[in-house]
C-alpha cells in the first residue's frame, strides 16, 4: 500500500499516456480507414461504370443486325415456302457473308417450328442447321414479343454467347424469328489485366463472365426449385457445375460497398465488393477490389495519432519537468549562497586565527606549513617576517639566528644578494624592485636558477591585512625533463629532415625511371612497327593476286598483324599515359554525332555477329577531349560485342545533376564481383569471351588511365547471367559554348582521271629496305610511278630541279634524320614544295599539330593499304586545288 501510494501519480500518468494513445490511434485509424475506404469505393464504382459502358457498347453494337435481317425478302421467302436445296444453300451462303461482316459469332434462320432452316455455319460440324431450338427462351420470346435476349452455351458449339432475336412476320403473323449469337469471351481477355477480380451475372445471379476462371459458373445465392426447373429446361449452361460463392459480409458502405471475405474461392485479405445493375440485360456487374491500401491508410493513421498523442503528452511532461527543474535550480541557489556565506565566514575566521598565532609564534615555524612540499614565507603589512616552514629554510640554507618573527625581509634580500641569488645589476635596484613589488599587493609568478643548477618557481600573493605570502617550489627535475624531450624532438625533427631527403631522392629516381622507361617504350614500339608496317604492305599486295583458300589464309594473316598492330598501339597509349606525354583537348561539344558515328563503325561488327547494336540519341552538349572519349567508348563497345554471345547491345545516356553517365549495356555473361577491380589493370581478361577475338588485355586499363587523366569517373555495374554496365560520368556544358566549324574549302576534282594516283610520280624515304620494298611493291599495284624508295641519303644524291615528285612518302625518324628537317632540304635541291605525307610509328602530338598547321598528311604507322590510298588521293586533289 506504501508502495502504491508513493507511486500512484506514475501509475496514473503511465495509464493515462497509454490509454490516450491507444484511444487517438483506434479513433484516428478508423477516420481514416472510413475516408479511404469511401474513396476507393467511388473509384471502384467509376471503374465498374467503365466496364458496364464496355459491355453495353459491345451488345448495342449488335442490338439493330436482328432488326435489319428480320426485313430481308429472302428470309421471309424461306419462311413462307420450304426452300429447295439450292435456295437454302443461297441462305446460308447470304447468313455466312453477313456473318463475316458484321463478325458476330453465328447468324441462324429458325423457322416456326422452331427448326434452323439456315445458319451462317452450315460448313461446319458443329452447324445449326436443322437443329430444332424451340425450347430456347430467345425464340419462345421472338414469337410472343417479337424479339428476345437469352445468354447460355450453344448446343452444337458448346461455346457460351449472348443471343439476340427478331420475329420475322408477314401481315402481323409472325413466321420465324432470325438469331444473332455474339461471343462475350473477349471481354474477359480485357479485364484479365486488371488485378481486381470482375463478374457479371444474370437474373439468377448466376457468375457467367469472370476475369478469373475459379470465379465463372458461381451461385452469388441459392437457386429455388423454380429457377433451377426453368434453367434445365432451357439448357442454359448444358453441363457445367454451379458452385456457391461462399462470402462473409462485415461492413455495408453509404454507397452501397460491401467489405466481404471470401471463403471459396479463397483470397487473402478483406475485399472490398461493388455492384452495377444493367437493367436492359437484366444483369449485374460486380468488381471486387483489395481494400489493402484503406487497411495502409488506418494503420498510418492509428500509428500518427497515437505518436501525436505520445508528443502531446511528453511535452506536457517537458514543461512540467522544467518548471520543477526550475523551482527545484532556485532553491539550491538559495541553498548554495546560503552554505557559501557561511563557509567564507567561517575561512574568514579560521585565517585571522592563523595570522594570529603566526604573529605570537615564538620561533615563527608554523606546524600547519609543515606538511607542505614547497618553502613558503609569511610577511605582514610591515614588511616583517611572520611565519615559516622548513622547507623555506632547506631550500635557503640560512644560517641559525637569521630567520626570526619581526626581521625585516629587506634584510633576508640583502643576505641572499650578498650570495648571488638576486641575479646580475646592482644589489640595491633587484632588492627596491622586489620591495616595491611586495607594497603593491599584486601575485606574480617567476622562475629563478641558482648557483648549484636548482631552479625555483616562486609565486606570491597578498594577504587580506595587506601581508604577503611567497612560496617556493623546486622544479629542477621538471626542467631537466624538458630539456630532454626538446632535445628528443630536435633529433626526431634531423631524422624526420634526412627520411624527407631520402623521399624526395627516391621519387626523384622512380620518376627517372619512368621516364627512361617510357622512352624505351616508344622506341621498342617504333622499332616493332617498321617490320610489321612493312608486312602488312606487303599481305595487302599479296592479297590483290591471289584467289580462293590463298587469298582467304592471306586475310587472316592479315587480320592476325593488325591485332598485334592494336596491342602494340595500346602499349604505347598506356606509356604516354603513364608518363603523363599525351596532352588533352578540352572544350564543350554535342555528343549526338560521336554515338552516332560509333552506333555506325560498331554496328557492322555486330551484324556480321549476328548481334543487334542500339544507341539512344541525345541533343547533350559534354566538356572532355572529344578523341579520348572516343577511344573510351570505343573499348566500352568492343568488349561489350567480344563477350556477347547473342541478344543485343545497347549505348545511351542518363542525367545525373550537372553530370552525363553513357552507359554501355551488353547482355554477356557478367563479371563476378571479385573480378571487376581486377580487369581495369594490365593484361587482365575474362576467359568467357569469343575465342577468336580474345583481346590482350590492354582495353579497361587504357580507359581507367584516360578517365584519370580527364577526370571521369568510370564504374562498372554487372549481374552474373544477365550482362553489364559500363559507364563513364562527363560534365554537361553550354551548347554556346560549342566553337563554330570552320568553312571547309571546295575540292576541285579532274573529271577527266578517273584515279589521281595513276602514272603519279611518288618518292617514298624510309631507314628500313623492308618498308621501302613494300611500299615500292603496293605503290606500283596502284599504277603509281615510284621514282624512289630509299633512305635520305639516296634521296639527297639524287634530288634536283629536275625531277621532282608529285607526291612524298617521308618516315619521321630515321637514324640522325628527322624527316620535316629532311623535307626542307629536298625542298631546296628541288626548287619546290611537293606535297608530303608524313608515315610514321612516332605518337607524338606536336608532330601532328606541326604537319597539320603546314598542310601536310600525316599516317601513323603500321599503315593500312586503304587510309594511305585515301590519304594520298585527297592530298593529290587539294593540292591540285
Amino acid at each position: 500500500m506504501y508502495w502504491l501510494g508513493r507511486h500512484r501519480t506514475l501509475l496514473l500518468t503511465l495509464l493515462l499516456m497509454i490509454g490516450g494513445t491507444l484511444l487517438c490511434a483506434a479513433a484516428a485509424g478508423h477516420y481514416a480507414w472510413r475516408r479511404a475506404l469511401a474513396a476507393e469505393s467511388e473509384q471502384v464504382q467509376r471503374q465498374l461504370e467503365l466496364y458496364g459502358q464496355g459491355l453495353q457498347q459491345r451488345i448495342d453494337r449488335f442490338g439493330t443486325l436482328p432488326q435489319v435481317l428480320a426485313l430481308d425478302p429472302d428470309l421471309r421467302l424461306a419462311l413462307l415456302q420450304a426452300p429447295d436445296p439450292a435456295a437454302r444453300q443461297r441462305l446460308n451462303l447470304k447468313l455466312q457473308r453477313a456473318n463475316q461482316v458484321t463478325r458476330a459469332s453465328t447468324l441462324t434462320l429458325v423457322g416456326h417450328d422452331g427448326v434452323a432452316v439456315a445458319a451462317s455455319n452450315w460448313d461446319q460440324p458443329s452447324s445449326n442447321v436443322g437443329e430444332d431450338y424451340s425450347y430456347r427462351p430467345y425464340y419462345r420470346q421472338a414469337l410472343a414479343t417479337g424479339r428476345g435476349r437469352f445468354y447460355g452455351i450453344g448446343m452444337t458449339t458448346g461455346v457460351p454467347g449472348y443471343f439476340m432475336s427478331q420475329a420475322i412476320e408477314d401481315n402481323g403473323t409472325r413466321l420465324g424469328v432470325v438469331v444473332i449469337k455474339i461471343e462475350l469471351s473477349a471481354l474477359e481477355q480485357e479485364w484479365l489485366p486488371s488485378p481486381d477480380v470482375v463478374l457479371a451475372s444474370d437474373e439468377h445471379d448466376v457468375v457467367f463472365l469472370a476475369n478469373r476462371d475459379a470465379w465463372r459458373y458461381r451461385l452469388l445465392r441459392p437457386l429455388g426449385n423454380g429457377e433451377r426447373r426453368e434453367m434445365l429446361e432451357a439448357r442454359q449452361y448444358a453441363d457445367r457445375s454451379l458452385q456457391p460463392l461462399r462470402v462473409r459480409t462485415e461492413d455495408v458502405l453509404d454507397n452501397g460497398g460491401r467489405m466481404v471475405r471470401l471463403l471459396e474461392p479463397v483470397l487473402p485479405g478483406p475485399m472490398l465488393w461493388q455492384s452495377l445493375a444493367l437493367p436492359e440485360e437484366h444483369w449485374n456487374l460486380h468488381l471486387l477490389h483489395d481494400a489493402g491500401a484503406a487497411t495502409s491508410a488506418g494503420r498510418s493513421a492509428a500509428i500518427g495519432g497515437g505518436a501525436a498523442w505520445l508528443a502531446l503528452g511528453f511535452l506536457v511532461l517537458f514543461v512540467q519537468q522544467r518548471r520543477r527543474l526550475d523551482a527545484h535550480r532556485q532553491r539550491s541557489r538559495r541553498e548554495l549562497e546560503s552554505v557559501l556565506a557561511q563557509h567564507a565566514e567561517e575561512l574568514r575566521t579560521a585565517q585571522d586565527g592563523v595570522l594570529q598565532a603566526a604573529q605570537q609564534a615564538d620561533s615563527g615555524l608554523s606546524r600547519s606549513l609543515a606538511h607542505l612540499p614547497q618553502g613558503v614565507v609569511v610577511i605582514d603589512n610591515e614588511q616583517k617576517l611572520v611565519a615559516w616552514n622548513a622547507r623555506y629554510l632547506e631550500l635557503f640554507k640560512f644560517p641559525a639566528g637569521l630567520i626570526r618573527v619581526g626581521r625585516p625581509i629587506e634584510e633576508i634580500f640583502q643576505y641572499n644578494a650578498r650570495r648571488g641569488l638576486l641575479g646580475p645589476g646592482p644589489i640595491d635596484e633587484a632588492i627596491e624592485r622586489r620591495l616595491n613589488h611586495l607594497r603593491s599587493g599584486r601575485p606574480h609568478m617567476r622562475e629563478s636558477e641558482k648557483d648549484d643548477g636548482t631552479v625555483l618557481e616562486i609565486r606570491g600573493n597578498p594577504l587580506p591585512d595587506g601581508g604577503f605570502v611567497t612560496s617556493y617550489a623546486d622544479i629542477t627535475a621538471y626542467k631537466n625533463t624538458a630539456r630532454e624531450l626538446r632535445s628528443l624532438a630536435d633529433a626526431l625533427e634531423h631524422r624526420v629532415a634526412e627520411r624527407t631527403r631520402d623521399l624526395d631522392e627516391a621519387r626523384r629516381e622512380a620518376e627517372r625511371a619512368n621516364r627512361y622507361k617510357s622512352r624505351f617504350v616508344a622506341s621498342a614500339v617504333h622499332d616493332l612497327l617498321q617490320p610489321l608496317n612493312a608486312a602488312r604492305m606487303f599481305v595487302s599486295v599479296l592479297r590483290g593476286k591471289l584467289h580462293g583458300d590463298a587469298r582467304e589464309l592471306s586475310e587472316h594473316v592479315d587480320a592476325a598483324l593488325a591485332a598485334q598492330d592494336a596491342i602494340l598501339t595500346s602499349l604505347l597509349d598506356i606509356s604516354r599515359l603513364e608518363s603523363g606525354a599525351l596532352q588533352t583537348h578540352v572544350r564543350a561539344f554535342a555528343l549526338s554525332p560521336l554515338l552516332e558515328t560509333l552506333a555506325r563503325e560498331f554496328g557492322i561488327a555486330a551484324d556480321s555477329r549476328g548481334l543487334q547494336l542500339r544507341w539512344v540519341d541525345t541533343r547533350a552538349v559534354v566538356v572532355s577531349d572529344e578523341a579520348l572519349l572516343r577511344r573510351i567508348l570505343q573499348n566500352f563497345l568492343s568488349n561489350a560485342l567480344r563477350y556477347t554471345p547473342r541478344g543485343r547491345v545497347l549505348i545511351g545516356c542518363r542525367r545525373q545533376g550537372d553530370q552525363l553517365r553513357i552507359e554501355v549495356h551488353d547482355q554477356g555473361p557478367g563479371i563476378p564481383e571479385s573480378l571487376q577491380g581486377e580487369i581495369f589493370e594490365e593484361f587482365r581478361r575474362l576467359d568467357d569471351g569469343v575465342e577468336q577475338e580474345r583481346g590482350a588485355g590492354l582495353g579497361l586499363a587504357i580507359v581507367e588511365r584516360i578517365g584519370r587523366l580527364l577526370g571521369h569517373r568510370i564504374t562498372l555495374h554487372s549481374t552474373l547471367g544477365r550482362g553489364s554496365v559500363f559507364a563513364v560520368s562527363v560534365p554537361l556544358g553550354d551548347a554556346a559554348a560549342i566553337p563554330a566549324p570552320a568553312p571547309v574549302p571546295a575540292v576541285a576534282t579532274d573529271a577527266g582521271d578517273d584515279s589521281p594516283l595513276r602514272h603519279c610520280r611518288v618518292w617514298s624515304i624510309d631507314d628500313d629496305p623492308r618498308v621501302c620494298a613494300a611500299t615500292r611493291a603496293l605503290l606500283e599495284r596502284w599504277d603509281c610511278a615510284v621514282e624512289l624508295a630509299d633512305g635520305p641519303q639516296a634521296a639527297l644524291e639524287i634530288a634536283s630541279a629536275l625531277n621532282v615528285p608529285q607526291l612524298l612518302l617521308l618516315d619521321v625518324r630515321m637514324g640522325q634524320w628527322h624527316g620535316p628537317d629532311l623535307y626542307e632540304q629536298l625542298c631546296g635541291l628541288w626548287q619546290a614544295r611537293p606535297p608530303v605525307i608524313l608515315v610514321t610509328a612516332e605518337r607524338d602530338d606536336a608532330l601532328k599539330t606541326q604537319a597539320t598547321e603546314n598542310g601536310w598528311g600525316f599516317l601513323s604507322k603500321p599503315v593500312r593499304p586503304p587510309a594511305l590510298r585515301a590519304l594520298m588521293t585527297q592530298v593529290l586533289v587539294r593540292h591540285r586545288a
